[in-house]
């Protein structure tokens, strides 16, 4: 923070020629003027001495000390002698209704137990049901603001509330749940109320520890309304003025005598008005900026007085007129704190102090009854006067005994109980029972519990003259009566006579305590006192007073009140339990105990009381006579207001420095009164905020505001309310304030993380910048250049940049001031360095995230704002690439471990319009540029490699898509582009470039694949066997399937976005690319059905044999029918037909389970379908002049019917199954059916062409 400018040390200086007096000894006459208290006034310079203190100084330092305390201690009382005047009789001001609610403020203590709370939801150890994106957002909340220092120092600070946080966290759920996808029947702002109230009940925890005492301390109501006696204790705890003292000064200065007050103001305004006419008479001026405002002086001298006075003759001339207008206001506004109030009598009624009493009575037995006959039967009634009748079981006369207990309740705390013993009436006509005896009671809450007899009062002429009861009375005291008993009393305003009366001392809530005095039959009090504010204490005896032998009294201001008990045991009891209520400091000790400790008898009582004596008349007097004209006014305020700031930064609630509406009151009262002027209020208000701001304390900047353009008018010439003198040490102390106050401005932006943490306090640095615009103008017309402003925030956000990085190089552990640090940082791994410069980095876009987050409200002060926060952070990054290209420089050669950096850095660049493509953006680019380069470069030479190597040593086994080669190919490839593609390169040229130069490479790349591939194919299926044994080997299909797998791929990664204007030469490309793999495709798969074929000529060159008119034919032929005669010979050329058959369902079998294209085995069997028929035809068209032998008609028929069969269930097209070469077979073999069964006696043995129709319809 800033030093401690030296404007005040020159400002009091100014002052002191002015000063008249300080209060001192009394009557502030001819007394030596007090000097002003170390805090308060100016800063002595140092006594000389030697340079090591002797005992002797030392001895000197303590009387000295002592002398400046008892000073001090003057100053403040008779500052309090004004204030209280103020308060009791006020005419000017009044106590503001508008004024900003402040939040209470949060402690450490709170802080670490929010952090646990929290900690305990992420943990799962409450009952708070929430999602996975709740569960987030608070995680996040957690640990970037919940753990940040600058919230700590915040909460130290005391500028922090609970609403504060609330307000942050709401900030970062809105920008979260905006993100999230639209829900059906559930919107976002449900979803916001919904986490809002998830928090608060985080918050608060599962105890209410924010429960309030029924009676709030002072500073918690300091923000509402507050009475008289409220703003006494205040004052007395802002200036340290004792209780007793302002017991004392109370009574003496008359402040509950409203006309008293009235004169003194009188007297204090003729007084101001002989002061101005002195000073116009004798020409003894302050020392203004122009002569002629010595005139001008004067008459506003005159004009303030006038104003003064004609307040004081607005107000109406009744007794408490003022007092009771506050009174009427402290009603209204502050009802709910009624412990808390002024005059007691109207707040608290009699209705509020009415009890609530249990009574059991439990009748025992009845003794001495002579008057009933043995077997009679009596009974007993109870009541309680007012109340309903009880009544007991009935007895015999021999032996009245009940042990009955009968419960009531009453109001009364001295009720009447009755009880009677009846016996039963045997007379027909009776129609009561007759009464034997009656006993009348008076029980307290202080009668015995015990059982006891009683003599009962019996009718005249009865015979048991001793008849008795025994009986016992229990009264409870209720938890809120404290004691209660017979005292004599008298009292100013109440008990005005002196005599015995029943009191009961009542406890009305927790802080509020009365006396009440009962008379018989009563539930509300005869007469209270409200012990609010009373104080308690033994006492003589007043010889005056019949009744009573021990006394004591309770005195208030303006009232006292005598009590007397009858015995010391009694008062002493009494003396506890008011002492007790009354939360009196002074302890009230016995006279008795008095004398013990002062062996002199009653010398100590003696002493005490003249002690009292002369403090009340030698050491009030002074400050009471002391005339108001003679005293500086102008220190004496700058002391209130300093003390009451202090008090105010330190008490419950946030306030910024801001006033509380109680305090504000009073300064402007006083100010109006004692003639401070404004802008020596104003100029001492701005010290002590600036000096609070510097030393940490989270001061409004609003405040600081309206101070300075209150004094900037007053010294320009422009004050709303007219006041044109301006006196040379008021512009002298503006000046300086002004050159400090700019000076901390400049300070906090340039610390804006710090001093605004998260945008708290909401709005702060927006009013900070207007501020310092505000103060960099020349004066209060001229407005400042734009450019001038913006050049001394500039320089701020310079700072600022060094500051941030600094600290956040600190906190990550890469930059610290002591060299072993830097050495160990020298000396790291270059994998070590690499990994904490990308942790910095981390940090560095979180912080500028939370700049753009929490501190873009300067654009509401400044349209340039964002382009100057561009600037700070360009200036921030150019720190970190310190750090980055040392990191990088470390690194070895094609190593690419960085590139991870690249990617975090530039997705955060390229997103902020301010800083993509800016300075660091381009430099960040120009250093990866070679990186990639190299990169792509060395990444094609290992991919053309390992297809080199791959297919060198290729096994063709099935792997995924493909075989091993063709998938590790593909996948490098795509995994080459996806890299390249995450890193979203920034310049579309070089981006353009990348990626033309990845798609060529996978064209190429592919295209030997393909090349490679169909080598091995075709060089595979040569050496396939041309019979019906050969089925294809898996590593055909795999071929088969790698090429089927480059045609997609070949989409993917050789496709380029269109709308580039290489797009038409690239699209030719493109298309030579796909048109290699697809004929590639067909070739292979004419290979595959060229060599299908070349089995099935191999059967039909087998059925050539039995081809008519061979000689090999007839052979067979007999060979057969001869054999025929003796054993079952198998049918020629069925078991050729059927191995042909088998090889095609393998075949296709095998086809369908390992290619993995539906397109191409379709085409493939379409092919294949359509040659094998073609070649049957050829084949039979060769034989058209010449008959089929039977075997080779039966192997024919079976092999078209099957073949024709099996493809259809392989899906081939009916348009394909029967084309014009399947027809021309199907007539072909129908004949020569139909011939060979009228040749053949035995037929074909069931095969038929048209079985096989028949077989096909089934």
């Amino acid at each position: 923070m800033l030093d401690p400018s030296s404007s005040e040390e020159e400002s009091d200086e100014g002052l002191e020629g002015e000063r008249r007096d300080v209060p001192g000894a009394a009557g502030g006459g001819g007394s030596p003027r007090a000097p002003a208290p170390a805090r308060e006034g100016r800063r002595d310079a140092p006594r000389p001495g030697s340079p090591s203190p002797s005992v002797l100084s030392e001895g000197r330092d303590e009387p000295e000390r002592r002398r400046d305390e008892e000073q001090e201690r003057r100053v403040r009382l008779q500052l309090y002698v004004f204030v209280v005047r103020c308060i009791a009789y006020p005419f000017n001001a009044k106590q503001p209704t508008d004024m900003a609610r402040r939040q209470q403020k949060l402690n450490k203590q709170q802080l670490q137990l929010l952090k646990e709370r929290f900690q305990a939801f992420l943990n799962g150890e409450t009952q708070i049901v929430a999602d996975e994106a709740f569960c987030n957002a608070v995680r996040s909340y957690y640990e970037v603001f919940l753990k940040s220092d600058r919230v700590a120092r915040m909460v130290q600070s005391g500028g922090c509330s609970a609403n504060d946080f609330r307000e942050v966290f709401k900030k970062n759920i809105e920008k979260r749940v905006r993100s999230l996808p639209e829900i059906d029947g559930l919107s976002k702002e449900t979803v916001l109320s919904s986490w809002i109230a998830k928090y608060d009940a985080i918050y608060r925890g599962e105890e209410d520890l924010c429960k309030q005492p029924n009676r709030m301390t002072l500073s918690a109501v300091s923000e509402l309304i507050l009475s008289k006696e409220q703003l006494y204790e205040m004052f007395q705890q802002i200036l340290g003025v004792k209780k007793l003292e302002h017991q004392l000064l109370y009574n003496a200065c008359q402040l509950d005598n409203a006309d008293e007050q009235a004169a003194q103001i009188r007297r204090e305004l003729d007084g101001r008005l002989q002061v101005a006419e002195k000073m116009a008479k004798e020409r003894r001026f302050p020392k203004f900026i122009a002569k002629e405002m010595e005139t001008m002086y004067i008459e506003e001298l005159r004009s303030s007085v006038n104003l003064l006075m004609a307040n004081l003759e607005s107000l109406p001339v009744s007794k408490g007129g003022p007092e009771f207008k506050l009174q009427k206001l402290k009603r209204s506004q502050n009802s709910a704190f009624l412990d808390l109030g002024d005059e007691n009598e109207i707040q608290l009624s009699k209705s509020d102090v009415v009890l609530s009493f249990t009574l059991e009575i439990v009748i025992m037995e009845v003794q001495g009854l002579k008057s009933v006959a043995p077997n009679r039967i009596v009974y007993c009634t109870m009541e309680v006067e007012g109340g309903e009748k009880l009544q007991t079981d009935q007895a015999e006369a021999s032996r009245p005994q009940w042990g009955t207990q009968g419960d009531f309740t009453t109001t009364h705390p001295r009720p009447v109980v009755k009880v009677k013993l009846f016996t039963e009436s045997t007379g027909v006509l009776a129609l009561e029972d007759k009464e034997l005896g009656r006993v009348i009671l008076y029980p307290t809450s202080n009668s015995s519990k015990s059982a006891e007899l009683h003599r009962m009062i019996v009718p005249k002429n009865s015979q048991d003259s001793d008849l008795k009861i025994k009986l016992a009375v229990r009264m409870d005291k209720p938890p809120h009566m404290k004691h209660s008993g017979y005292l004599y009393a008298l009292g100013q305003k109440v008990w005005k006579r002196w005599k015995k009366r029943y009191f009961v001392l009542v406890q009305v809530s927790q802080y509020t305590f009365a006396m009440c005095s009962y008379r018989e039959k009563k539930s509300e009090p005869q007469e209270l006192m409200q012990l609010e504010g009373y104080t308690v204490d033994y006492t003589d005896p007043h010889p005056g007073l019949q009744g009573g032998h021990m006394f004591f009294n309770a005195v208030k201001e303006g009232d006292t009140v005598i009590f007397a008990s009858d015995d010391e045991q009694d008062r002493v009891l009494w003396v506890q339990a008011m002492y007790r209520a009354t939360g009196q400091s002074y302890k009230p000790i016995p006279v008795l105990q008095t004398q013990k400790l002062n062996p002199k008898g009653g010398a100590l009582h003696a002493d005490a009381q003249l002690y009292a004596d002369r403090f009340q008349k030698q050491g009030m007097d002074e400050f009471i006579s002391a005339n108001p004209c003679k005293l500086d006014h102008a220190f004496l305020f700058r002391l209130l207001q300093r003390q009451t700031l202090d008090h105010r930064l330190n008490d419950s609630y946030s306030c910024l420095g801001w006033f509380s509406p109680g305090q504000v009151f009073v300064l402007d009262e006083y100010c109006a009164r004692y003639g401070v002027r404004g802008c020596h209020r104003h100029l001492c208000y701005l010290t002590e905020l600036m000096e609070h701001s510097e030393n940490g304390a989270v001061i409004d900047p609003t405040l600081l505001h309206y101070s300075f353009a209150f004094c900037a008018s007053h010294v320009h010439g422009n004050r709303p309310d007219g006041i044109g003198t301006v006196s040379v040490e008021e512009k002298e102390r503006f000046e300086e304030i002004k050159e400090r106050l700019s000076s901390l401005l400049e300070n906090q932006i340039s610390h804006f993380r710090y001093c605004f943490p998260f945008g708290r306090p909401e709005g702060a640095l927006k009013a900070t910048l207007s501020l310092l615009e505000r103060v960099l103008m020349k004066d209060i017309a001229t407005p400042v250049p734009a450019e001038e402003v913006k050049k001394v925030v500039r320089k701020c956000l310079e700072k600022a940049a060094l500051i941030n990085y600094t600290r956040l190089t600190e906190y990550a552990k890469i930059e610290g001031p002591a060299e072993k640090e830097t050495e160990t940082m020298n000396q790291a791994t270059p994998a070590r360095k690499l990994e904490e410069v990308l942790h910095l980095a981390e940090l560095c876009i979180e912080v500028l995230q939370q700049n753009e987050e929490h501190h873009a409200e300067g654009r509401e002060a400044f349209a340039w704002w964002p382009d100057l926060l561009a600037e700070h952070a360009e200036k921030f990054w150019s720190l970190f690439t310190v750090d980055m290209d040392t990191a990088l420089e470390a690194q070895p050669q094609d190593s690419w471990d960085s590139f991870p950096l690249f990617q975090l850095l530039n997705n955060f660049l390229r997103n902020d319009t301010l800083l993509c493509n800016g300075k660091f953006h381009k430099h960040l680019q120009e250093i990866f540029v070679p990186l990639v380069v190299r990169y792509v470069d060395l990444m094609e030479s290992s991919i053309a490699q390992s297809i080199h190597r791959g297919f060198e040593q290729e096994t063709w086994q099935p792997v995924n898509n493909g075989s091993a080669t063709s998938e590790d190919l593909f996948w490098k490839l795509d995994a080459l582009q996806m890299f390249v593609c995450d890193l979203h390169w920034p310049e579309q040229e070089f981006a353009h470039h990348l990626e033309q130069r990845l798609k060529l490479m996978a064209s190429d790349m592919i295209e030997a694949c393909v090349k490679r591939t169909r080598t091995t194919f075709e060089l595979k299926l040569q050496k396939a066997s041309k019979t019906t044994d050969l089925r294809l080997p898996a590593s055909v299909c795999t071929m088969f399937n790698v090429l089927v797998d480059a045609r997609k791929q070949s989409t993917k990664l050789c496709a380029l976005d269109g709308g580039q204007e290489f797009g038409s030469q690239w699209q030719q490309y493109h298309s030579k690319i796909d048109d290699l793999i697809d004929n590639t495709v067909k070739d292979i798969i004419s290979l595959l059905v060229s060599k299908f074929v070349s089995v099935l000529e191999g059967v039909l060159s087998k059925l050539s044999r039995y081809d008519e008119g061979t000689f090999f034919s007839s052979i067979l032929s007999f060979t057969v029918k001869a054999a025929a005669k003796y054993v079952d010979v198998p049918k020629p050329g069925m078991d050729l037909a059927d191995t042909y058959i088998m090889f095609v369902r393998q075949n296709q079998d095998i086809l369908r389970e390992k290619v993995n294209e539906e397109m191409y085995i379709e085409k493939l069997f379409d092919q294949w379908y359509s040659n094998s028929m073609k070649v049957i035809c050829v084949w039979l068209a060769d034989r058209l002049d010449i008959q089929l032998h039977i075997y080779q008609l039966k192997t024919l028929i079976k092999i078209v019917k099957k073949t024709y069969r099996d493809f259809r269930l392989q899906g081939v097209l009916e348009g394909t199954l029967n084309s014009k070469t399947y027809d021309t077979l199907h007539r072909r073999l129908t004949v020569e059916e139909a011939t060979a069964s009228v040749s053949e006696g035995g037929g074909l043995q069931g095969i038929t062409m048209k079985d096989s129709d028949e077989e096909e319809e089934g």
